[in-house]
């Protein structure tokens, strides 16, 4: 049974409650650490003056939500995309919390491939959050505001960037960077990169197993090094590995 079709028999028996936090989440197509990702209870919100939703595999809430707080999916009363996001402030980190919203304000338009448009583009978001008052993690949603890249094409992506920052000693590193040729005419289109040191970094995730993506893979290599800039490439298991030695692996590349 899908997501959707589980959330559907407790609106039909609470028929002002809104599906919200991490429930919502995951009907938006938002990636979510495992815990959330695989919990056993479904998140139900109802408004101001009325008990929270209290039946078996419910996590009840109380929302006061306005109209812009709401929308629908497959026909069910769900929290909407910003709303959804301060509200998952409640359950993750402050890092967990920028892996999300990266997702949400992703955005790029290359000259290869469609174009990726934002769920909420990050003004967007900024503006609906910063108009929020006396709602509960507000403080934590402004802190990662400000840490909100556009661009980012995977969660890892965000954590190396966010592992990265970590260091005093480490440049910033921007995310979906266009090298250009002489002519200025962008080329190659890197996970991360840093301009001031012709590094760039990219994430070999699962699919880059794959024959069709290893051959653009290794185009893109080949122009990295011709157009004079130094490419490291990380795995899952660098991640793990932790900020130090991930440093480590990007200063050798620098002079």
């Amino acid at each position: 049974m899908n997501l959707a079709m589980s959330c559907r028999p407790y609106l039909d028996l609470l028929p002002d409650a809104v599906i919200s936090h991490s429930t919502a989440a995951r009907l938006h197509g938002l990636v979510l650490p495992r815990r959330l990702e695989e919990e056993p209870v479904l998140h139900l919100s109802r408004g101001p003056g009325k008990s929270a939703p209290r039946r078996r595999n419910v996590e009840g809430h109380r929302l006061d939500l306005s109209a812009e707080d709401t929308g629908t999916i497959a026909g069910l009363a769900v929290t909407g995309i910003a709303r959804t996001w301060l509200d998952l402030a409640g359950l993750l980190s402050v890092e967990e919390l920028i892996v999300t919203g990266d997702q949400i304000v992703s955005e790029h338009h290359r000259g290869f491939g469609p174009p990726r448009h934002a769920l909420v583009p990050l003004e967007d978001l900024r503006a609906f959050i910063e108009g929020r008052k006396g709602v509960a993690h507000l403080r934590k949603c402004l802190s990662a505001l400000d840490c909100l890249r556009v661009g980012v094409d995977s969660p890892r992506e965000t954590l190396l960037r966010l592992m990265l920052s970590k260091d005093p000693g480490m440049p910033e590193f921007v995310p979906n960077v266009a090298i250009r040729d002489k002519g200025g005419k962008a080329q190659v289109w890197v996970d991360l990169g840093c301009n001031e040191y012709r590094t760039c970094l990219e994430y070999d995730g699962a699919h880059h197993l794959t024959a069709e993506q290893q051959a653009r893979d290794h185009y893109r290599d080949l122009k990295t090094a011709e157009l004079g800039w130094v490419q490291v490439k990380i795995s899952k298991t660098d991640l793990a590995r932790g900020t130090a030695l991930l440093a480590q692996r990007c200063a050798v590349a620098w002079p």
